[in-house]
């Protein structure tokens, strides 16, 4: 699948791995722009907005959730965000802070490009005016609040819908455990995690062919979940 000229903004200072990104992206179609820091990076974004930005969070002037954050207060296309193996709290900030999705290093090409091309494909995909969101063979009406799987009514408690409903709005993207919760249950209970893990359980059996392998309600270890694109 070619990348039909995106523009992609790389804001990373090690160079190595912009020129791994910046050939391997080049090569899908891709246009590419790089920036070694933060700050440069925030005046390119400005000057010519692409349509996704990957951010590394270590920067040599800035702190990478500072430039997300400075980003989110106007750029709304997709931002993935480049992370060191051990740094799941900084995951977990960078998420709550608006980013997309995130990608841990060392990683592989592949994946990223997967990411990616979810991230584009879905960006603004659901709006308030969207009245039906169809994600595989499960079908949510949001104007009549019923839910499909195969064309058959699954029959949802109205907390399995609210987390449904925003799951399916940000299909593709991590969502923390933090924002579903002060999603669906408000600011008051954003650290219990066990609603989720229950209410999740409920949900994949009756929404997933096998709940113990789930195809749309997928698990990010210690970070929160993600409902499948596709």
């Amino acid at each position: 699948m070619q990348a039909n000229g995106h523009h992609i903004l790389i804001i990373e200072d090690e160079q190595p791995i912009r020129r791994f990104l910046k050939a391997s992206l080049s090569n899908q179609g891709y246009r590419v722009s790089e920036a070694i820091s933060g700050e440069e990076g925030l005046r390119m974004a400005a000057a010519q907005p692409p349509d996704l930005v990957i951010l590394d969070l270590g920067l040599p002037d800035l702190d990478g959730q500072d430039v997300l954050k400075r980003l989110r207060e106007w750029y709304t296309s997709p931002i993935i965000v480049l992370s060191a193996r051990d740094q799941e709290s900084q995951k977990i900030t960078a998420l709550d802070s608006g980013a997309d999705d995130y990608v841990t290093k060392p990683f592989g090409v592949g994946e990223l490009l997967a990411r990616m091309r979810t991230a584009i494909r879905h960006a603004h995909q659901v709006g308030p005016e969207a009245m039906t969101v169809t994600i595989g063979d499960i079908r949510v009406d949001l104007a009549a609040r019923l839910v499909y799987r195969n064309g058959d009514e699954v029959h949802l408690t109205p907390l399995e819908y609210k987390l449904l409903v925003t799951m399916v709005k940000h299909a593709g993207k991590v969502l923390t455990h933090r924002f579903l919760l002060r999603e669906v249950w408000g600011p008051q209970d954003s650290q219990e995690n066990h609603y989720l893990r229950v209410f999740v359980a409920s949900m994949r059996r009756k929404l997933e062919d096998n709940a113990a392998r789930p195809r749309y309600i997928l698990t990010e270890q210690g970070v929160g979940y993600r409902f499948a694109a596709e």
